[in-house]
């Protein structure tokens, strides 16, 4: 998760290394709307690597995937969006 020093990581490759994907990064730091989506998604009972994977599912609903909406300043309707699937 984004906040308290922690970023949201998945285990890759070979020797299974914790690696943050570069989209929840910026110039300036981690992705601002990252923190409460994360927030959102960890309530709807995701794991981390379940995060990222919905993060990273193309939707043609909206269209693209949801971190790519988060960053083009999205973050209300990606939140509403995970939001929905706690229930």
């Amino acid at each position: 998760m984004v906040g308290e020093g922690r970023l949201l990581a998945a285990k890759v490759g070979e020797r299974q290394a914790r690696a943050v994907p570069t989209l929840f990064l910026t110039e300036s730091g981690p992705l601002e709307s990252l923190k409460g989506t994360l927030s959102v998604l960890q309530d709807a009972g995701f794991t981390d690597e379940q995060a990222i994977r919905w993060l990273f599912t193309e939707d043609e609903t909206l269209p693209g995937r949801p971190v790519d909406a988060l960053r083009e300043g999205r973050k209300t309707e990606i939140r509403r969006r995970a939001q929905a699937l706690a229930w």
